[in-house]
């Protein structure tokens, strides 16, 4: 989550641009406080369907800035406001803990066990955490508070023998925001070169070796080595290494997965602030290495990618950067479809995951004319010809729930027709980007609202060019809620890291 706050340089402007953490743009807001059944972490359901067609029926929760673990059967995210769901199937979530209060079941009186934590951040809040089991059987809870009008966070670690708590035993990991010498021993703090110790991620490298990595706006996304049997950080680090932004460049929510066919390493982040005002969007990069450096498809070394220094929370630098793989967006309802359109405001903060040969994109979002309401998202991603991820156009239904049953397999008689296509842009805006009407004619021409060519490149693989720029996709059959019935859909990016969804309508 995101406290909005300005190193010392330019402290006479922070009563302009003050938010809790988690503030979206330029004086955005923090997540809707828990107990709010409008906008808050409650459940609900929601069933889709078209006349004619396929009924699926979702259970709905809202966990801001979830981290997913699976145990057993059953998936866990895990939130801020400590806030926690679980599922069977990823696409029916119940609540299991909300609020930060002497309550909730995942600590035993949790003002009292981490009082030390909240006397430092002046606040009883905490927001996005992360879980981890290590060898010893134990799951570990990384949890930080930020008191969001200065930069006083604090992070630190609990353990229980149960996924669901309760967490004890807390360890203090790292500080930021004091006046004086930061964690390095060295240097005193500043907010724009130093990082906001919230949002950790830890993740095992691909020869089993433990890191967090963690940051958010401030001096940006930062990384430490860990000792996997204590979940500590390795000694004298200080704060680690930094992989990207800085200068308070609106970057957050840092989650990084390994793809051991590609043999690189993803690390995701949200650019822009999390509000339903906050142009969040989701983006990547990947490295060969753990902890980098990492680039985006052009090339760029993202470690250089900063904000502008004299002009706190100014997109205009990072904006260019990283592969964005969706932002706002709504369809327009086809013929024949019905409902309300699908769409997604800010949507952001995602963990990921891999699971019998899938891999798996888990985010919160916003919606169109919904304000603060927010709810998880699970969409399956694939990997394109180029190695990068490409998230799948709908919420993820599994294929094995169509009724007529279809084949996973899209030939190239398949994915001719007429499609409706999102293009996500590069751009960090609050514009709702809609979609326009198109066709993937057989001949290998594209016409419509844009022109270009197509060519199956088999294995579900797809070269879509539009206006002399080459995206590279994957074919997929996803669930349209609003057709009520599996369609085929495409989703692909350029080198540039604009990201085009296609999904298909009548014909």
């Amino acid at each position: 989550m995101t406290p909005l706050y300005l190193s010392r340089a330019v402290a006479p402007l922070a009563l302009l641009v003050l938010a809790a953490c988690g503030g979206g743009g330029g004086g955005g807001s923090a997540p809707p406080p828990p107990g709010n059944s409008s906008s808050g972490s409650s459940s609900s359901s929601s069933s889709s369907s078209s006349s004619g067609g396929q009924t699926i029926t979702f259970g709905n929760a809202s966990v801001h800035d979830p981290s997913i673990v699976k145990v057993g059967s059953e998936y866990y995210v895990f939130g801020s406001h400590l806030a926690a769901a679980r599922s069977t199937d990823l696409m029916n979530w119940t609540l299991v803990a909300d609020g930060v209060n002497n309550a909730n079941p995942l600590f035993t009186n949790v003002l009292t066990t981490l009082q030390s934590t909240f006397d430092w951040s002046q606040v009883q809040s905490l927001w996005a955490p992360d879980v981890v089991r290590l060898a010893n059987g134990q799951y570990y809870f990384y949890y930080n508070s930020c008191r969001g009008d200065s930069p006083l966070s604090e992070l630190g670690v609990a353990s229980s023998a149960s996924i669901t708590g309760p967490y004890a035993t807390p360890r203090r990991i790292l500080r930021s925001g004091m006046n004086g010498i930061s964690e390095d021993g060295v240097t005193t703090y500043d907010a724009q070169v130093h990082p906001n110790v919230v949002d950790p991620q830890v993740f095992f490298d691909a020869a089993n070796r433990l890191w967090m990595i963690y940051g958010s706006y401030s001096g940006g996304i930062f990384i430490l080595s860990m000792d996997a049997t204590t979940g500590l950080p390795d000694p004298s680090q200080g704060y680690g290494q930094h992989l990207l932004g800085g200068y308070h460049a609106r970057i957050e929510g840092a989650y990084v997965i390994h793809n051991a066919t590609t043999g690189f390493y993803y690390l995701f982040s949200s650019f822009g602030g999390l509000a339903a005002n906050g142009a969040y969007n989701i983006r990547v990069a990947r490295s060969q290495n753990p902890n980098g450096p990492y680039f985006d498809a052009a090339g760029t070394d993202m470690s250089g990618v900063r904000g502008n220094p004299a002009v706190p929370f100014d997109d205009t630098r990072i904006a260019p950067h990283a592969q964005k793989l969706l932002g706002n967006f709504q369809y327009t309802l086809a013929a024949g479809e019905t409902g309300t359109a699908e769409g997604y405001v800010s949507p952001g903060h995602n963990s990921a995951f891999f699971e019998n040969g899938n891999y798996y994109l888990v985010f919160h979002t916003r919606f169109p004319n919904r304000g603060e309401a927010h709810e998880i998202r699970v969409h399956q991603l694939f990997f394109n010809a180029q190695g990068w991820p490409v998230v799948a156009p709908f919420r993820y239904v599994p294929l094995s729930m169509a009724s007529p049953a279809v084949s996973a397999d899209v030939t190239n008689a398949d994915a001719a027709g007429a499609y409706k296509l999102i293009d996500h842009g590069k751009d960090i805006s609050t514009t709702i980007k809609t979609s326009q009407a198109i066709r993937l004619e057989a001949n290998g021409d594209v016409s419509g609202a844009v022109t270009g060519t197509w060519i199956h490149r088999g294995a579900n693989l797809v070269d879509v060019t539009i206006g002399g720029t080459l995206y590279n996709g994957v074919l997929s059959r996803q669930f349209n809620p609003n057709a009520g019935r599996f369609v085929v859909t495409f989703s692909a990016q350029s080198i540039a890291g604009v990201s085009l969804w296609g999904a298909r309508t009548g014909d």
